[in-house]
């Protein structure tokens, strides 16, 4: 897959409301991507949660930051 036809699957993904929970939560299992764009890209990013990683990562994040505080 060429880098064009893998970005616009991206910028695809993004806009398509069936792959936002309320609006709020990405939700996409095609999109291997952890960590992709909020809806509005200049908020930052969001979680993929249909990715186990990211998950798991956020997981970690949070019981460090509970551990440590």
């Amino acid at each position: 897959m060429s880098f064009n036809n893998e970005h616009e699957n991206q910028d695809k993904w993004q806009n398509d409301p069936d792959n936002w929970i309320w609006g709020i939560f990405y939700y996409n299992p095609e999109d291997s991507r952890l960590f992709p764009p909020k809806r509005i890209k200049q908020l930052g990013w969001t979680i993929n949660f249909a990715n186990p990683n990211s998950v798991f990562l956020i997981i970690v994040i949070i019981a460090i930051a509970f551990i440590f505080s």
